[in-house]
């Protein structure tokens, strides 16, 4: 009998999922009654404002509500990203043309790049990067160009090179600011010379704007479309799961160029027939009258973001509090600074019982950092901050762990 063939095309192309590797750790060690404290993915704790939950279960009780939606989302929902955006912003956008919605953000960046790119297209992107910046690219053919981004003004200024001594020319830029796992913020300005490079050599520009809301003290992540003639060329893609603790419920945005947001709008006719009604009906309420909710959450975060850098400076483990997004993304402490990142991220959870995500899982550029996520409480960091001091203070027995450590080929 013949056997399929289980080499899968598309597969191969994707590398072994590193966080699987903390992940299986994790319940390894909670089912040995482990006390761990996850710091790993950035999976928001907080409860959705109950506004929006009280609105979903009303339209949820409501049959015509259970049939098919619309791809490009209910008007009514489109409508209100479009008038948050021109208070937040403003920044004027056709609710018809210019917005569409999604599911979720990372489905929105993944469809958008199947949408427009083709074997052989340049993305440029920043690395280390949220995963699916780069994969996603490579899922569509294109060609994955990544760039180094210790801060934005080095991510320009090798960006101008590429676009001086490039053969061809990057069809797209793929930005993300409030930076995932980085944690790089950027002003206007940065964003004007993003455009302005962009329209002198002809690319288009994806802004992933997932951590819109998260900015610390006092700073206010910018869009990219409040740049004039941004809409011309660039999308941003936006996401309630942050903003508005509605992770699971994956709903998000694109917004900006008439041809790129037509060109996911007929991609995902194919697809999907968009999110759940009642969800869409519900997001709504969120955008219309629930404008504090952004505020507290972000608060909320700026505070445990306080809790995190002040007690790893107490444990002996310098980090720079970040301006914005739900990370800390720290450089391995001094003991560990040769050992492959994700080789520490387990030692760290063994010994210390703190979850985090190794850097290489972000890229070959993330290799000697980790990445914090901000989603235990203040006494759980608090905690968890103490187990590091100790594990730490501990450190010179671990010294033979680096001579036997090896890199991860991811």
């Amino acid at each position: 009998m013949a056997v399929p063939d289980d080499e899968f095309y598309r597969i191969k192309k994707l590398p072994p999922y590193v966080f699987a590797v903390i992940n299986e750790l994790k319940a390894k060690l909670r089912a040995e009654q482990l006390d761990i404290v996850d710091m790993g993915m950035g999976n928001p704790d907080g409860a959705t404002p109950q506004p929006v939950v009280d609105k979903l279960v009303e339209a949820a009780r409501n049959p015509r509500n259970h049939r098919y939606s619309m791809s490009r989302g209910i008007p009514h929902l489109r409508e209100a990203i479009v008038n948050r955006y021109k208070k937040q912003y403003g920044v004027t956008l056709d609710s018809e043309a210019e917005a569409i919605v999604t599911i979720g953000a990372k489905d929105a960046l993944a469809h958008l790049l199947f949408a427009i790119i083709g074997p052989g297209d340049i993305v440029v992107s920043a690395n280390p990067a949220y995963p699916i910046h780069q994969y996603g690219v490579i899922m569509a053919e294109g060609e994955a160009c990544m760039l180094p981004m210790p801060d934005g003004a080095t991510f320009l200024d090798e960006l101008r090179t590429l676009y001086r001594t490039a053969a061809r020319k990057p069809k797209v830029i793929l930005i993300s600011f409030p930076h995932n796992p980085t944690t790089v913020c950027v002003d206007l300005d940065f964003m004007k010379e993003i455009v302005a490079l962009a329209r002198e050599h002809g690319s288009y520009i994806i802004h992933d704007f997932a951590y819109a809301e998260l900015g610390f003290d006092g700073y206010k992540p910018p869009s990219i479309l409040q740049v004039e003639g941004a809409a011309e060329l660039a999308v941003e893609i936006y996401s309630m799961t942050k903003s508005y603790n509605m992770a699971g419920w994956r709903v998000g945005f694109c917004l900006g160029n008439r041809k790129l947001i037509a060109a996911l709008a007929r991609i995902k006719s194919y697809l999907d027939y968009g999110i759940f009604q009642p969800i869409q009906i519900a997001s709504i309420i969120a955008l219309r009258e629930c404008d504090e909710d952004p505020k507290r959450i972000c608060a909320l975060y700026q505070s445990r973001r306080d809790a995190l850098v002040e007690g790893l400076i107490r444990a002996g483990w310098p980090v720079a509090p970040p301006k914005g997004s739900m990370f800390l993304w720290a450089p391995l402490p001094e003991p560990y600074r040769e050992m492959p990142s994700l080789e520490f991220s387990k030692l760290l959870m063994r010994e210390a019982c703190v979850a985090v995500s190794p850097g290489i899982g972000f890229g070959p550029m993330g290799e000697g950092f980790v990445r914090f996520s901000l989603i235990e409480n203040n006494h759980r960091i608090r905690q968890a901050t103490r187990n590091i001091q100790q594990f730490l203070q501990q450190a010179a027995p671990h010294q033979r762990v680096l001579a036997g450590s090896s890199a991860v080929n991811i």
